[in-house]
């Protein structure tokens, strides 16, 4: 495998723990922030991840050790330049990830692949900013990233084959199943997903059923494990508004993509979901409180 070194942009939520899988797996790995305090919380993460695995007897302190000592942290974006491999894992905006990747595109080695996080943006438009667009992909990982074991390898009508199965091969190498998937709105799992959570609102908005009804038949009528708007207090009502909104523009005769009135009008009062502490349910802490 061509793959050696891997840099992580981000060491937020996804970030940490797309650093903390590469560097169990053997990988380098440097992982750069914005500015310091976010760098630390991010190591801070991957720290105390370690340790819970190494108490629950799932990884030996030698083993978490090593993980450590692979993995640096940098304010940097030079630091980045000689990675084999560079995943973005920084905030849902495209014209922020747009100027990344013009950056990236200027200072990296020939052979670096380019990798995005991003669970809703065109990986195309990404690839064109850089001026690589050949060696562009998604890696798309799900949340928490260190038990969840999908990841999705988006391709575009102008990936490299071979940069494609590099791609692939580090995901199987970090310990995650590959699904291959074009790069159209959603991927595969978030284009069957919210719709699913924009519908489950619509028939809500229409008095067919309250929140806690619609979770529950899901849950014991389709034994899935949350229904959809608890997902959705998870996920963050801002940001199911957001890919909606996107989606929307890009497909506007497209009735699935239209955000709910409910989600925006939530959105609008400050009731994020969880993080706020109150969304279609209020939460104690992670608990949700019908």
């Amino acid at each position: 495998m061509a793959i050696k070194k891997v840099g992580v942009i981000g060491c937020g939520l996804m970030g940490h723990g797309i650093a903390q899988v590469a560097a169990q797996a053997g990988f380098t790995v440097v992982v750069r922030e914005a500015e310091q305090g976010a760098l630390d919380k991010g190591l801070g993460r991957v720290t105390k991840s370690l340790a819970k695995l190494v108490e629950k007897e799932k990884l030996t302190q030698a083993d978490a050790d090593a993980a450590k000592g692979r993995l640096s942290g940098t304010l940097e974006l030079g630091d980045l330049a000689d990675c084999d491999l560079i995943v973005e894992a920084i905030i849902e905006d495209l014209d922020i990830k747009k100027t990344l990747y013009a950056e990236l595109g200027k200072l990296c080695k020939a052979e670096t692949i380019f990798a995005s996080n991003t669970s809703s943006f065109p990986i195309r438009e990404m690839g064109a900013a850089s001026g690589r667009p050949e060696r562009m992909v998604g890696l798309h990982f799900f949340n928490p990233v260190q038990l969840m074991k999908l990841v999705e390898v988006v391709r575009t009508d102008a990936t490299d084959a071979g940069v494609l199965a590099e791609a692939r091969g580090f995901g199987e190498a970090v310990g995650k199943v590959p699904i291959t998937a074009n790069d159209t709105p959603g991927f595969v799992v978030n284009r069957l997903l919210v719709p699913y959570m924009a519908e489950s609102m619509r028939l809500v908005e229409r008095g067919d059923a309250s929140v806690p009804d619609v979770d529950t038949a899901m849950k014991l009528g389709c034994g899935y494990p949350m229904g959809p708007f608890i997902l959705t207090d998870y996920v963050g009502l801002d940001t199911t508004l957001s890919i909606l909104e996107g989606w929307h523009a890009e497909y506007p005769n497209d009735p699935i993509f239209v955000p709910p009135q409910i989600l925006k009008d939530k959105v609008a009062e400050g009731k994020m979901g969880r993080k706020t502490g109150e969304g279609f349910y209020k939460w104690d802490g992670d608990k949700p409180v019908a």
